[in-house]
């Protein structure tokens, strides 16, 4: 029997009784989208996937990501990015994304990501503890909770993001192994604007769609009032009251709504307490269109962005 179990916090709930190396019929995929557009974010436990399963899993969400770089992708399968911390003959097996502080996935992209479904093999422990948490925070409460004035003000405005900024922070920190992303790199992954207020396509709910790791201005106004508003936006958006954390087991895979979220993995592990995950991005590239909600959700959608604001 497949049970939906609300965390009880501001985010989050576990999915049991859903083996996710099978192919998913629609009634689970309908049953699974709709938890992810309440919760936000979705943990099945207790799952064994192949790569190629859980490519096949996060494709019924929309199209997939592929890596920069077929090192750091499980082999044969480029849209399962890996991600550790092992170096193996001097070479990393993956790429090392600890310490990245808050951000949301894709929101450089023209086609912002969707979801990102990332499946544990190994696990960091100490003294029999997980470490390597992820945190995350609830943009549509955080939308909520803005000044009407602001709402008002920035109802239409825009932000630009950029996957260089992110990488360039990454790049500073001490021990990192990244390079300068090459002009091509750059040029795969130009800045790309977004709505700053975004109407959620599955609740159809607004949400704060401006995250540290890759907004670099607020477009139409001057340089001052852009660093001004995105340093306000930041600190309202990372208040406690809108987090909520999830602690890694083996074999959990963890989905989460990259649009209405925000996330952070917390990088308290040493180089020889290892962490291994594999992760699929799925693009925003179908969840927008209509037809791509089942009837339930797509009533839900529009009678939500019909309710009269208060």
């Amino acid at each position: 029997m497949i049970r939906i179990i609300p965390s009880g916090a501001i985010l989050g709930a576990t999915i049991e009784g859903i083996d996710l190396s099978e192919p998913i019929n629609d009634d689970i995929f309908s049953m699974v989208l709709q938890a992810l557009g309440e919760h936000g974010v979705v943990h099945f436990p207790r799952q064994s996937l192949t790569p190629t399963a859980l490519r096949d899993f996060s494709s019924r969400f929309g199209g997939l990501q592929t890596g920069l770089s077929d090192k750091l992708c499980a082999p044969g399968v480029p849209e399962v990015s890996v991600l550790s911390n092992i170096i193996r003959n001097g070479q990393p097996i993956g790429l090392n994304d600890a310490g990245q502080d808050w951000h949301t996935d894709m929101s450089y992209n023209q086609i912002v990501g969707f979801a990102n479904v990332l499946h544990a093999i190994e696990v960091p422990r100490r003294d029999g503890r997980a470490l390597g948490n992820t945190c995350f925070a609830n943009m549509r409460a955080a939308y909520d909770d803005l000044p009407s004035d602001i709402k008002a003000r920035f109802k239409d405005a825009t932000a630009t993001h950029d996957f260089n900024k992110f990488w360039e922070n990454m790049r500073s920190r001490p021990g990192s192994l990244r390079a300068p992303l090459t002009p091509e790199q750059r040029a795969k992954r130009p800045p790309a604007e977004h709505p700053l207020f975004l109407t959620h396509p599955i609740s159809g709910k607004k949400v704060l769609y401006c995250n540290p790791g890759y907004a670099i201005r607020i477009n139409g106004l001057s340089n001052t009032e852009s660093e001004a508003l995105l340093t306000y936006l930041t600190e309202h958006q990372l208040q406690s009251k809108y987090q909520y954390t999830h602690v890694w087991n083996e074999g959990d895979v963890l989905m989460w709504d990259h649009i209405g979220t925000l996330h952070n993995a917390i990088p308290d592990y040493e180089p020889h307490e290892h962490r291994l995950i594999q992760r699929c991005q799925v693009m925003a590239d179908r969840v927008f269109e209509p037809d791509f909600l089942p009837p339930s959700l797509r009533k839900q959608a529009v009678a939500s962005r019909a309710t009269p604001k208060r």
